[in-house]
């Protein structure tokens, strides 16, 4: 049967515990000193980094708490796969955007 809050990180009834979240680590929200960071505008940023021991690409938009910069949920994690694709696309969505903006 299932019950409230177990569903959502794997640990539904098996009898095993529920999946922990990775705490904020070295690779983790907090970034690294080699990280290469590309601020797009006053809330969000562009960084490739390593995740769990994978280089990604992260857009994020990131949010003021009590004067530390942290990231948010809003944003997305491309994996190598997903950032070829988006990058050898870039000229048909650079030339779809030009002809939306002229319409």
């Amino acid at each position: 049967m299932w019950r409230k809050g177990n569903k959502r990180f794997g640990g539904g009834g098996g009898g095993e515990p529920p999946a922990k979240r990775q705490a904020a680590g070295e690779d983790g929200p907090s970034g690294s000193a080699d990280d290469f960071v590309v601020q797009i505008s006053n809330t969000r940023r562009v960084t490739v980094r390593t995740w769990k021991g994978e280089v990604v690409v992260d857009i994020r938009e990131f949010f003021d708490k009590d004067g530390k910069i942290l990231p948010s949920r809003k944003g997305i994690q491309l994996s190598m796969d997903q950032w070829k694709t988006l990058r050898d696309n870039i000229k048909a969505i650079d030339d779809a955007v030009k002809d939306k903006e002229n319409a």
